[in-house]
C-alpha cells in the first residue's frame, strides 16, 4: 500500500484558551479527492493552514508527501498547490502578469513557461481573460484562473479552501470537472467546501464540528450509516407487483406496494439491486423508475445530532 499523501495525528491548535482544532487524526490516500467539511468556524481553514505549513500547531504531527511539515514548512510548499477562499491574484496586474509573477517563484520561465501556461490557458479557457485585470473578471473566471495558477508548477498535492464559493452553478460544475481531471492524473486533492452536496464528487469525506472530527468515511458509507437509504419507486401494473416485491427483497431492504407499483428502500445501490430494477422495468411497457438519493446536508445534520447527543 502506498504511503499516505497526508498524515496528521493529534493535530491541535489553540488560540489562548480557545481550542480551534482538537486532536484531529487525518489520513489522505494518494491520488484521491478528500473533502473536509464543516460549518463556518468549525476549524476547517485553521486545519488547512496547518497542513500547508502556514500555521504551527499547538500539538500533534503532520507529514505531507513524506515531509515533516512542522520541521520543514518551506520544503513542503514546493510540492503543493494552494488556492484560498479569496483567489490570490494581484489586482492592478493583468492575468498574464500574475502568471509570470507566480512562475518566477518556482523558477519557470521561457519556453517551459510558454508550454505550461499555453496548455493551462486552453484547458481552463482563459485566453480571452489573459489581458484583463482580476478585479475586472467575473467570479467564475477568477476561480478558474486561481486553480490554473495553483497547478502551474505541477504540484503533487492541491489544497483548495472553499474553491467554489461565490460562483454560479455552471462554474461550480466546471470547476469540479477540472478538479477530477487533476485527481485522475494522480494529484491528491484536499478540499474544503460549505456546499455539502459537493461531497459526492469526492472519494472520502471528513466532517469537523467545533474542532473535532465527527465522521470520516467514503460518501456511500456515510449514507449507509446516517440515512434511511436510497428510495426507488417503480411504477408497475398490479399484475406485476407481487413478482417485483419478491425480486427486490433482501436482508437490508424494505419493499412495499404503493398505489402506482412498488417502493424499495435500500442502504446502498448495489449492482444486484440495479440489475433487478432494470429487468423489471424492461419487462413492462410503460414502467417508470424514480430514485431518491439521501442528500448530504441531511446526512450532515444526522452526523452532528449523533455527535452532540
Amino acid at each position: 500500500m502506498s504511503a499516505a499523501a497526508i498524515l496528521a495525528r493529534g493535530l491541535t491548535r489553540r488560540f489562548g484558551t480557545f481550542t480551534a482544532v482538537d486532536a484531529l487524526d487525518i489520513t489522505v490516500a494518494p491520488g484521491t479527492i478528500h473533502a473536509f467539511l464543516g460549518a463556518n468556524g468549525s476549524g476547517k481553514s485553521t486545519t488547512i493552514r496547518m497542513l500547508i505549513g502556514l500555521l504551527r500547531p499547538t500539538a500533534g504531527s503532520i507529514v505531507v508527501d513524506g515531509i515533516d511539515v512542522i520541521r520543514h514548512p518551506r520544503r513542503v510548499r514546493d510540492r503543493i498547490g494552494y488556492m484560498g477562499q479569496r483567489v490570490s491574484l494581484y489586482q492592478g496586474l493583468t492575468l498574464r502578469e500574475n502568471v509570470e509573477f507566480y512562475a518566477g517563484l518556482y523558477g519557470i520561465a521561457g519556453e517551459e513557461l510558454a508550454r505550461r501556461w499555453g496548455a493551462l490557458r486552453a484547458r481552463f479557457d482563459l485566453g480571452e481573460a489573459e489581458a484583463e485585470r482580476p478585479e475586472d473578471l467575473p467570479g467564475g473566471i477568477r476561480q478558474r484562473a486561481g486553480l490554473a495558477l495553483a497547478t502551474l508548477h505541477r504540484p503533487r498535492l492541491l489544497f483548495l479552501d472553499e474553491p467554489t464559493a461565490g460562483v454560479d452553478l455552471h462554474s461550480r460544475a466546471l470547476f469540479w470537472e477540472l478538479i477530477q481531471e487533476e485527481a485522475a492524473a494522480g494529484v491528491t486533492v484536499f478540499v474544503t467546501t460549505h456546499f455539502l452536496e459537493e461531497a459526492d464528487y469526492c472519494d472520502w469525506v471528513s466532517f469537523i464540528d467545533n474542532g473535532r472530527l465527527v465522521a470520516d468515511a467514503p460518501p456511500e458509507e456515510l449514507r449507509r450509516r446516517f440515512s434511511s437509504g436510497y428510495r426507488i419507486e417503480l411504477a408497475l401494473p398490479p399484475s406485476a407487483r407481487a413478482a417485483a416485491r419478491a425480486a427486490l427483497g433482501g436482508a437490508e431492504r424494505t419493499v412495499a406496494e404503493t398505489p402506482d407499483g412498488v417502493c424499495v428502500v435500500s442502504p446502498t445501490l448495489d449492482a444486484a439491486l440495479l440489475a433487478a430494477v432494470a429487468r423489471l422495468a424492461a419487462a413492462e411497457p410503460g414502467a417508470r423508475v424514480r430514485v431518491e438519493q439521501p442528500a448530504m446536508p441531511e446526512i450532515f445534520r444526522r452526523v452532528l445530532a449523533e455527535a452532540r447527543a
